[in-house]
C-alpha cells in the first residue's frame, strides 16, 4: 500500500491500483528519444499486473500500530515482502507467460537494486533462498519463450533487459505520482534509444487530486498524458486492524487524476 498525506487526511492507494497507473504510462510511452518497445501487449500487460502478488494482502492490510495506518509496502518485513513475491508468479501465470517472467524479473530486481536486505544474516538467506527459485523459474520460462516462434525474437538478453529496466521505471515514476511530491522529483536509469537517462519531474499544480506534472526531456507518444487512479481517504489513525479494515472498505473512494506535460 502506498500513502499520500493530503489536508483532508491520508489517502491509501493498493499495490495493484499503482500497478495500474504504471501500465496507462507503459501505453503512453515512446517516442524518437526513447524508442519503441516488444512485444508491446505484453510488456503493458506485465507493468499493468507487476505488483499481482500484492492482491491478497491488500484485501487485508495489516495496520501499524506505530502510526495508526495500514503499513505502507516499505514497512512490512523481508519475510513477509518474500511471502508477496512468491507467490507472484503463480499468479501471473495464468495471464501469460511473458507477463509472468516480467513479473518475476521486476521481484527480483527489486532485491538486486534495494540491498538493504544484506545488513541482517537472516535477511540474507530468505532472499538469496528467493532469488535462487526465481532465477531458476525465469530460466525455464525463458527457455519455454524461445521454443514459441511468436516470442523468440523477445527473449535475447537485450530485449528482456530493456522490458524490465521499462517495467522498472513505470514503477518508480507510478510511485512518485501516487505518493505525490512538493516540489521536484526524479527517476534515474530509464532506458532510451542511446542509453540511459534522468528523468525530471516538477510539480505544477495541485487542485483538490488533481496534478499537473512537468516531465523532462519528455519520453510519451503524445503532448499531453492524462492518468487516472483509486485511492480510500482516511480521516482518523486506528489502533483496532479490524475498524481500520472496516473503514478501508467503506465507501471512501476517492478518484485520483495526474496529467503530464512537457517542461
Amino acid at each position: 500500500m502506498l500513502h499520500r498525506l493530503t489536508k483532508q487526511g491520508l489517502i491509501c492507494i493498493t499495490q495493484p491500483n499503482h500497478a495500474w497507473l504504471s501500465g496507462q504510462l507503459a501505453q503512453a510511452w515512446g517516442n524518437e528519444h526513447f524508442g519503441q518497445f516488444a512485444p508491446k501487449k505484453e510488456v503493458c500487460f506485465g507493468a499493468e499486473q507487476h505488483d499481482i502478488g500484492w492482491l491478497y494482502w491488500e484485501q487485508a492490510p495489516t495496520l501499524n500500530p506505530q502510526t495508526g495506518y495500514p503499513h505502507k509496502f516499505t514497512e512490512l518485513s523481508t519475510q513477509e515482502h518474500i511471502n508477496i513475491w512468491c507467490g507472484a508468479k503463480h499468479l501471473a501465470l495464468p495471464l501469460g507467460r511473458y507477463v509472468a517472467l516480467l513479473v518475476s524479473l521486476h521481484g527480483t530486481g527489486l532485491y538486486e537494486r534495494f540491498t538493504t536486505w544484506q545488513n541482517s544474516q537472516t535477511s540474507s538467506q530468505i532472499v538469496q533462498d528467493f532469488l535462487k527459485r526465481e532465477y531458476a523459474f525465469q530460466e525455464q520460462l525463458i527457455a519455454f519463450l524461445k521454443n514459441d516462434p511468436y516470442y523468440t525474437a523477445y527473449t535475447t538478453s537485450e530485449v528482456i533487459e530493456h522490458n524490465k529496466k521499462l517495467v522498472a521505471t513505470w514503477d518508480a515514476l507510478s510511485i512518485i505520482l501516487c505518493q505525490g511530491f512538493t516540489s521536484e522529483a526524479q527517476v534515474s536509469e530509464v532506458p532510451t534509444m542511446n542509453g540511459e537517462i534522468t528523468l525530471k519531474l516538477t510539480l505544477k499544480e495541485v487542485k483538490d487530486n488533481y496534478h499537473q506534472v512537468a516531465v523532462s526531456p519528455w519520453s510519451f507518444q503524445e503532448t499531453e498524458v492524462d492518468l487516472v487512479y483509486e485511492g480510500r481517504l482516511l480521516h482518523q489513525t486506528f489502533s483496532d486492524e479490524k475498524a481500520m479494515r472496516e473503514a478501508l472498505m467503506s465507501d471512501r473512494a476517492v478518484t485520483l487524476r495526474t496529467t503530464l506535460r512537457p517542461e
